[in-house]
């Protein structure tokens, strides 16, 4: 069986750009056939009412996922809404301010996945350009991989797929990825190396509390400046200490690889010269 899955991306996170890759990194995965709707940037509500209305009425995948920043916003509130009438089973990926209304989500039978360490830009525009916005981006990115929470989403996903591959209901997933279940998912072998994630972990959390008071809490750019400037270090400090966990991990040989096989299955791996099973 081919599982068909349907991915909205509104607006962007950190996970935005991978979610579908992360599913299918050698593209050549049999057992799936993903589609992808977006609105770009911009996640209004009559964007985010196109792109979710034809996911769910034209391209009918067996179970979806939205992701983008804040859940709670009007435009993901109205993809949920129209989510949550359509019958097909669909996840939220979303950002730590999505917290507040997961009870919400779950009363609307939706799943969630809610990382913690995805963290809004410094979204000032005397401040950020289109290089800077790629560069924290890409930061982030390393971020998410390098402690762990990309896995955990990643597995939550496959999990989905082999229940509807196997004729079941898929379990819908209720997650916030907090820093203990990021790196137990990245499996590290040196307590160190999982010091160094856990730590790059609590620094992205501290990025998005510095920008949420800078974007919207913080008057006059003398003020405001500095803080996202800062908060745009601080990502690029957890990246390199994710880096410096990797180096750790790859000096004893033991970096944890689970790629995926040609039919789906996961694999599993630590030493360079094996192959994975």
């Amino acid at each position: 069986m081919v599982v068909k899955i349907g991915i909205i991306k509104c607006g962007n996170i950190g996970m935005s750009p991978v979610i579908d890759l992360a599913l299918d990194e050698r593209a050549d995965r049999g057992n799936i056939d993903v589609r992808v709707l977006g609105s770009g940037a911009k996640m209004g509500p009559e964007q985010v009412e196109e792109v979710t209305t034809k996911m769910v009425e034209e391209i009918k995948p067996d179970f979806v996922i939205y992701i983008g920043p804040n859940p709670t916003a009007p435009g993901p509130k109205k993809a949920r809404e129209i989510l949550s009438k359509s019958g097909i089973p669909s996840v939220i990926v979303g950002d730590a301010p999505g917290i507040r209304e997961k009870d919400k989500m779950t009363e609307e039978g939706l799943g969630y996945i809610l990382i913690k360490c995805d963290p809004m830009i410094g979204a000032r525009r005397q401040f950020l350009d289109p290089v800077e916005m790629a560069m924290f981006n890409a930061d982030v990115l390393r971020v998410l991989a390098g402690t762990g929470a990309l896995r955990v989403v990643q597995n939550a996903i496959d999990d989905m797929i082999e229940a509807i591959e196997a004729g079941n209901k898929p379990e819908l997933p209720q997650i916030v990825v907090t820093d203990k279940k990021a790196v137990e998912a990245a499996n590290f072998s040196n307590p160190y190396a999982k010091s160094k994630a856990m730590a790059a972990f609590a620094m992205a959390e501290k990025v998005a509390d510095i920008d949420v008071k800078a974007c919207f809490m913080t008057k006059g750019m003398e003020n405001y400046i500095p803080m996202v400037a800062a908060s745009h270090e601080l990502i690029r400090y957890a990246a390199k200490l994710v880096d410096e966990a990797r180096e750790l991990e790859k000096a004893m040989d033991t970096v944890s690889r689970k790629p995926h096989a040609a039919d789906g299955k996961r694999l599993n791996k630590t030493k360079l010269m094996e192959k994975p099973e």
